[in-house]
């Protein structure tokens, strides 16, 4: 009973494992963790019978607890399965369950949940573990027969349940693939009922992990579990070069970083005059290259095919000048003299950090000149001569 004590509280590989969690705590993972807020808070007499569990590969379900069993997050439980009984750990309790429920667009009361047996008993407990050992030979079997089979998949992982009677089977396709035929060998080899589960590129990713260009963890392999679309209009809106290998992610697709500040660009660039305006000088006509858009400068050049001899602009002479081209005027330069003390206050730079020089080793320094040892007794030697 000790070891099975100890396992529940996650030292055990498999429910790290069939949990997907990254620490050796059950109830804190940081992708399937979610923070409740009215922890703190006094129970009510009403406590709610539905309760949030969590599984392999980021997959949630609700459960009613129909028995009135005394639950807290991280506790591990048999719950109802189609069929038999699969093994889970409960990741939410309380009133924060129907902010979730609502989150999700699930009506409570038009919804009948599946229930919640009891605490995982050490049988049951032994039991799973022997089908999460089970999970790595058995992807890679159904990678050699799906080979077999010439089909364009690929078979990214397998989740057995709790009663070793099904397993689902995470693969990856570019178009619709006819696996009726594995299904049936599937099921004639391992004695089990086979569920199919196609995912994404970016699910993939992280399941598999790895770290960034950006030197930190992937995000889809921490927090992420709600995928957003990404579009190059993120980039656009950021002024980020469309360069495909920059962009791009592990998973192929573009990153999901690039949603992060977008909103912040485009609410910056409200008071930004268009783009697409030609400015009217006397010594020529200035086309807009780029913007900085967090200082406020824009810039212009006189070459509309060449980015050279680029002038940077403040918003406020931008609008200006084209106040006054509107009437008809033309100014003499880009920048006028208070543009000028404005420019020079925004691009010199200062180094505030008081960082060292990085030229500061280059610089020889003569030998230094060895002191000559004293012997302190010395004085001592010659006294006795």
């Amino acid at each position: 009973m000790d070891q099975i004590d100890k396992d529940i509280t996650g030292s055990n590989p498999a429910i790290q494992k069939s949990g997907s969690c990254c620490c050796n705590k059950p109830d804190h993972c940081g992708k399937l963790e979610v923070f409740d807020w009215l922890d703190d808070i006094p129970e009510s007499a009403i406590k709610p019978d539905v309760v949030e569990v969590r599984f392999k590969n980021t997959r949630k379900e609700f459960f009613k607890n129909a028995n009135s069993l005394r639950l807290n997050r991280g506790d591990v439980v048999a719950v109802e399965a189609s069929p038999g009984h699969d093994i889970g750990i409960v990741s939410l309790t309380g009133e924060l369950v129907y902010y979730q429920l609502k989150k999700q667009n699930i009506k409570s009361a038009e919804t009948e949940f599946k229930k919640v047996y009891r605490k995982a008993k050490p049988a049951d407990l032994e039991k799973w573990y022997e089908a999460t050992s089970l999970e790595n030979m058995t992807m890679l079997k159904t990678r050699k027969i799906a080979n077999d089979l010439k089909l364009e998949m690929k078979i990214g992982d397998v989740e057995y349940q709790g009663d070793r009677t099904k397993a689902i089977f995470y693969y990856i396709a570019d178009e619709r693939v006819d696996f009726r035929s594995l299904i049936k060998i599937l099921a004639e080899t391992f004695k089990i009922r086979v569920e199919m589960r196609q995912i994404g590129a970016r699910q993939e990713a992280g399941r598999i992990g790895g770290v960034g260009s950006c030197g930190r963890e992937l995000c889809c392999a921490t927090f992420i579990t709600n995928f957003v679309s990404v579009t190059t209009n993120a980039a656009r809106y950021q002024e980020i070069s469309l360069n495909p290998q920059k962009l791009a992610g592990q998973c192929g697709k573009l990153k999901c970083c690039l949603n992060y500040e977008v909103d912040c660009y485009l609410d910056a660039q409200k008071d930004f005059p268009p783009t697409n305006v030609i400015l009217e000088t006397k010594t020529g006509q200035a086309f807009f290259q780029k913007t900085d858009i967090f200082r406020g400068i824009m810039w212009y050049s006189f070459d509309p095919i060449n980015i050279v001899n680029l002038t940077p602009v403040p918003v406020e002479r931008v609008k200006e000048i084209m106040a006054l081209n509107k009437s008809g005027k033309k100014v003499d330069e880009l920048i006028d003299a208070k543009s000028i003390v404005v420019q020079e206050k925004e691009l010199d730079y200062h180094n505030v950090i008081g960082q060292e020089s990085l030229t500061r080793f280059d610089e020889q320094k003569g030998p230094k000149k060895k002191k000559k040892r004293r012997n302190k007794f010395r004085g001592n030697t010659n006294e006795k001569n």
